[in-house]
């Protein structure tokens, strides 16, 4: 599982300008399910992005967790993220989930992320979605959850 997070001081998503999910200081969080990703790597994701330490302290340090900034997530699926790049000028996407497989998987990460405690807001799975959001910092993370790694 590819994440994409970024620190966000607002975010939201809109379907055919109607808007489906919103925040205000929190993560953005764009999940892309790869080949061989299961629940557990679902759930070791959520519990990585929810004990992330990335919004500052007093000090100005990089100290605090979601929690602890009372921030919540926007969750969109990302489809695009297990993309190979490494051939040519169009991207391969052998490595995805079908959206069939991975909607049960995003879905997991919604409820285990939810079940930390954190608020969570979502897109709207397989739709063409326009994301808006103000990257705070700007600080923007890649996190790579692989089932193998998840044990």
């Amino acid at each position: 599982m590819r994440l994409v997070i970024q620190r966000v001081s607002r975010a939201d998503v809109k379907v055919g300008g109607r808007t489906v999910g919103e925040i205000g200081r929190g993560l953005l969080v764009l999940v892309g399910a790869e080949k061989g990703d299961d629940a557990r790597t679902a759930e070791e994701a959520a519990r990585r992005v929810a004990g992330l330490r990335i919004f500052e302290d007093g000090a100005g340090k990089m100290n605090l967790a979601l929690a602890e900034v009372a921030g919540s997530a926007l969750v969109v699926s990302q489809f695009t993220l297990a993309a190979d790049l490494s051939r040519g000028r169009r991207p391969g996407f052998e490595k995805a989930l079908p959206a069939a497989e991975a909607r049960p998987l995003y879905d997991h990460f919604v409820r285990a992320l939810s079940l930390t405690g954190v608020p969570v807001a979502t897109g709207a799975f397989g739709e063409m979605m326009d994301v808006a959001l103000v990257n705070a910092g700007p600080a923007t993370f890649v996190l790579d959850v692989s089932s193998s790694r998840s044990a």
